[in-house]
Formats: C-alpha cells, sequence, structure tokens
C-alpha cells in the first residue's frame, strides 16, 4: 500500500527584514526603559522629525533627482497646517489633521515643483528657494494662522489619538517613532515600486526615460507632492512632538540646509541614509559643545559653538563629496563587510 506524502511550503523570513525589526525592537523596548529625558528631548525626538524630512528630500533629490532648498518651507506649511485643522475642525482627529497637512504640503509642493518642468539643477534650486522665503513672509504677515497670536508663537496641541494621550517625553517619542516608521515603511515601498523605477529612470536620463514610456512630466511632480507630503508630516513631528510651539522661526532657511546636509551626508537614494545623516547632524553639536567645553571651558561660548559647528560641518560635507560621495551609508557597508570577512578569516 502506497502513502502519498505532502510538501507543506515553508515560509522563510526575508533576511533584509532581521536588522529593520531589530532595530524596531530595541526603539520601542529598551530604550524607553533605559533612556533619560535628556535622551528624548535633546536627541531622539529632533533625530526622527529630521530623519523624515530628509528621507522626504531623498527621495526628490536622491531617487528622483529634483534639487529643492525649500524643506523648511514645506515643513512649516505642514506644521500650521495641522494646527489649524485641529484648531478650526472640532472633533477632526489629530491623526486626521496631520494627513490632511500632509496633503496642504503636497499641494504648495506641487505649485513649487512646476519650474522643475523647465529649469534643472541650480536654477531650479534658486526657484525652490523662493518657497522659502514666500511661506514664511506669509506665516508672519497674516496672523490667521497662528490664530492671532500677538507673539507668533503658538502652543502645540495635546498629542491624542483615539482616546490614548502620548504625553511627556517618553509619549511624544513612541508617537513620532510610530509615525516614522510607518510612513519609511511606505517610502521602502514605494521606492521599489514601478514609480520608484520612474523616478530613478527620470534623474538618470530624462530623454531616455521618456524613450521608453515614462512620463516625465507627471513623475518631476509626483517626486515633488510625495516629498512634500513626507516633508509636512516631518514639519508637525518637529513642531508638536519637539517643540511643542509651532513658530516661524522654527522652519527658517538654515532648517532647509540642515536638511539638505542629511541627505548629501547620509547617502542619496538610500532609505537608510536619511537616519545616518540625521544622526550624525543632531549628535555632532552637542558632541562638539562638550568637546569645546571640556578643552577650552569658558572660552567656548554660544556665538563661538555656532560657528565652529558651520566650519566644521562644511569641511565633512566637502570632504563626504570628495572621498565618500555616496554618503555615510556606504562608509557603514564597506565596514561591514569588512568586520564580515576578518570574522570568517578567524
Amino acid at each position: 500500500m502506497s502513502t502519498i506524502t505532502y510538501d507543506l511550503p515553508v515560509y522563510r523570513f526575508p533576511a533584509r527584514w532581521a536588522t529593520p525589526l531589530a532595530w524596531l525592537a530595541i526603539s520601542y523596548v529598551v530604550v524607553p526603559l533605559i533612556g533619560s529625558d535628556y535622551l528624548f528631548e535633546a536627541i531622539l525626538l529632533p533625530f526622527l522629525a529630521l530623519s523624515l524630512a530628509g528621507l522626504g528630500l531623498n527621495i526628490l533629490t536622491g531617487y528622483a533627482g529634483q534639487v529643492s532648498l525649500g524643506s523648511a518651507a514645506f515643513m512649516a506649511v505642514g506644521a500650521f497646517a495641522a494646527f489649524n485643522f485641529n484648531l478650526r475642525a472640532d472633533g477632526l482627529p489629530l491623526i486626521v489633521s496631520m494627513v490632511l497637512a500632509g496633503f496642504a504640503a503636497a499641494g504648495i509642493g506641487l505649485v513649487f515643483g512646476l519650474p522643475s518642468l523647465r529649469l534643472k539643477g541650480f536654477y531650479l534650486a534658486v526657484s525652490t528657494l523662493a518657497a522659502q522665503f514666500f511661506v514664511q513672509w506669509a506665516l508672519t504677515k497674516f496672523s490667521w494662522f497662528s490664530n492671532d497670536s500677538a507673539s507668533g508663537v503658538i502652543d502645540a496641541p495635546q498629542l491624542s489619538v483615539f482616546g490614548l494621550v502620548f504625553d511627556g517625553p517618553v509619549g511624544r517619542y513612541y508617537f513620532a517613532l510610530t509615525v516614522v516608521a510607518v510612513i519609511t515603511l511606505l517610502a521602502y515601498r514605494l521606492v521599489n515600486s514601478q514609480t520608484g523605477r520612474n523616478f530613478i529612470a527620470v534623474r538618470d536620463n530624462e530623454t531616455a526615460a521618456r524613450i521608453i514610456g515614462v512620463q516625465v512630466l507627471k513623475t518631476k511632480l509626483l517626486a515633488f507632492a510625495i516629498s512634500s507630503f513626507i516633508i509636512g508630516i516631518a514639519g508637525v513631528l518637529w513642531a508638536f512632538a519637539y517643540l511643542r510651539t509651532v513658530e516661524p522661526a522654527g522652519f527658517n532657511l538654515d532648517r532647509s540646509f540642515q536638511v539638505l546636509f542629511i541627505v548629501i551626508i547620509g547617502g542619496l537614494a538610500s532609505i537608510r541614509g536619511a537616519f545616518f545623516g540625521a544622526a550624525l547632524i543632531v549628535v555632532f553639536p552637542l558632541v562638539l559643545s562638550r568637546l569645546g567645553s571640556f578643552l577650552l571651558g569658558d572660552i567656548f561660548n554660544s556665538g563661538v559653538l555656532d560657528m565652529s559647528q558651520r566650519i566644521v560641518l562644511g569641511a565633512l560635507i566637502i570632504l563626504f563629496l570628495i572621498l565618500e560621495p555616496d554618503g555615510l551609508v556606504a562608509l557603514w557597508d564597506r565596514v561591514r563587510k569588512r568586520i564580515g570577512a576578518a570574522i570568517v578569516r578567524s
């Protein structure tokens, strides 16, 4: 009597998900147990918000090849839009306000992305820089955006989702971490889809992309919209979770350059690059401040610190552009491979 055997399919867990899941486990479980309020307030919250902003700009600049210097403007649009949706639409959930704010930022991004249909490179960067000045002018000129506040500085609303309040440094950290994790997953799916391949085709050669059937103009505008949407959500996190205030000064031109430096230092066309670059941008001033105070004492005041940060950061960017144009991600991968090879040989 013969027996029939069945080979059941064996599910193999994708190896590429092991590292991200491990980091998520550490972020959700270990960090809140051992982290101090200073760690959350001064490092992790700005790191998460700037990582998301860098991710949004990387989709536009790294994957689609469109230069933008108006990131802080789109962050400001997201923050002020979320505040006004939450204030004026009674009973509107905070998450819905954030999504609507992202769409508002995407709309502004589309408007200032229209020059990309004619301009490229430096000229496109200058045109997007106009968004920075226009948005800041509008926010300070029309007091309606800040609920007629005399100072223009308004308190951010409470972070509450479906009755669950995210209060205190740890609560705001959990809120920001969850938002960043969800959007990062969606961005990963996007850049590995046909849309992401269209972005890369337009970046590499617009003429060749048009020949193979890519709608170049539509792809450029889509890149601006998606990038601005993500950066707008990052602006909400920056104002609501980190600063706890909504004010135009929190989204100045320096913030735009900061986001651009994150992309350059971290690595273009890399999801991980946004996190590597943001980590360096956030931690570097703190390390420099502690080191300067230790070596120079009272001589190392706030003015010297600010100037030193600019000088050293500029030098780092030049070094990365010359020695490692692919950024910290490529450097990390190279070091990891050498360590792995050394372990195998031993």
